[in-house]
C-alpha cells in the first residue's frame, strides 16, 4: 500500500521504528527508495544539501540508480567547505535564488527566534486583517496561533522579522526547478529533526504520493547516530566542516534557533573557524544588532 497524506502512523509506531538497528533501517528505506523511483517511473532526483543525511540519501539512492541527479541550492549561504564537498560529486545541479540574503532581509526581514514566531511577528506588523491581527496576538477560541508572550518585544524592534528567507532561497528555486524538470524529489530529513517534522511523518509517512509537493523522505525513521554508523560503515567521506566544531551545516546566517543552542552556538563558532564571514554578518548585515536584542552572544 503506497503512504500517502491519508497514511496515519502512530506515535509508538515510529518510535519503533527509531528503535531498530541500522541494518533493518537500511533495508526499509531501501524499500521507500524503491518504491518513489517506480512510483514516479524513475522521474526523480535527490535534494543535496552537502551535510551528511543528505549524503547518506545520495549514496543510499545512487547505490539503487546510479543515474539519478542531485541538486543543490547554492544560496551563498553555504559553508564554504560545504560548496567544495559538493564539487566532489558528479551529476549535481546547481540552483541560485533570485534574490541574496541581503536582499531578503532587506526586503522582509531576519530569520530570528524561530520560524512560527518570525511569521507572527510579521504578519502582526503587516497585516491589515483586523482578525489576523488579534488571532496573533490573543490566539483563536481555542487559544492557538498566537505570538508567545517572550517575543512580543520582537513587535517593536527597531528591525524586521520574517520567515520569508527560506521560501525564497531555497523553496523558489527548487519548485521552478521541478516545474521545468518534472521531477519529484527525495530529501534527507529526519523526524527526530523538528516537531514539526515528527508531525510530518505521522501524517504522511516517507512517502507522500498524494500531497501538493509529492516527496519521499526516506530516512525518517532514522536517528543522528545512524547516519554517523552509515558513514562510517561504509565508508563513505562527508564534510570537513563537522570536524571543525559544527553539527549543523544549515545556512551560515540563520538565527533560528540561535537562542535556545547551547555555547559555544554556531555564530561563537563562525567567530574563531570562519572570521571573515562572521564579520560580514555581524557587522555589514547588522546581525550582531538583532542577536543583541533579543540577548543571544555570538564572540
Amino acid at each position: 500500500m503506497s503512504e500517502s497524506n491519508t497514511f496515519k502512523i502512530e506515535p509508538w509506531v515510529l518510535t519503533q521504528r527509531q528503535g531498530l538497528p541500522l541494518d533493518i533501517k537500511v533495508k526499509m528505506t531501501q524499500r521507500r527508495i524503491k518504491q518513489w523511483y517506480e512510483g514516479q517511473d524513475g522521474a526523480v532526483y535527490v535534494s543535496f544539501s552537502g551535510g551528511k543525511d543528505s549524503t547518506v540519501l545520495l549514496h543510499l539512492v545512487r547505490s539503487m540508480y546510479p543515474e539519478v541527479p542531485a541538486v543543490f541550492i547554492d544560496t551563498g549561504l553555504e559553508y564554504p567547505e560545504i560548496r567544495d564537498f559538493v564539487k566532489t560529486f558528479d551529476n549535481v545541479v546547481w540552483l541560485k535564488p533570485a534574490l541574496s540574503f541581503k536582499g531578503v532581509i532587506e526586503k522582509y526581514g531576519y530569520p530570528v527566534v524561530s520560524k512560527e514566531n518570525a511569521q507572527k511577528i510579521h504578519e502582526i506588523r503587516n497585516t491589515k486583517s483586523d482578525k489576523l491581527m488579534h488571532k496573533r496576538l490573543y490566539g483563536d477560541e481555542k487559544g492557538n496561533g498566537k505570538l508567545s508572550k517572550k517575543w512580543r518585544i520582537l513587535i517593536a524592534a527597531p528591525f524586521n522579522t520574517s520567515h520569508k528567507c527560506c521560501d525564497v532561497l531555497k523553496k523558489s528555486p527548487v519548485k521552478k526547478y521541478e516545474r521545468m524538470s518534472g521531477l519529484y524529489p527525495f530529501v534527507g530529513t529526519m523526524a527526530e529533526d523538528s516537531s514539526l517534522r515528527r508531525l510530518a511523518y505521522l501524517r504522511k509517512g516517507c512517502n507522500a504520493f498524494d500531497t501538493k509537493r509529492p516527496t519521499s523522505t526516506p530516512l525518517m525513521f532514522w536517528k543522528e547516530d545512524d547516519i554517523w554508523n552509515y558513514l562510517k560503515n561504509n565508508d563513505i567521506p562527508y564534510s570537513k566542516i563537522y570536524d571543525m566544531g559544527y553539527t549543523r551545516t544549515g545556512c551560515m546566517f540563520c538565527m533560528f534557533g540561535v537562542n535556545i543552542q547551547p555555547e559555544p552556538n554556531k555564530f561563537m563558532v563562525m567567530a574563531k573557524t570562519h572570521p571573515a564571514q562572521w564579520n560580514y554578518c555581524i557587522n555589514k548585515l547588522g546581525c550582531g544588532r538583532v542577536m543583541d536584542f533579543i540577548g543571544v552572544k555570538y564572540k
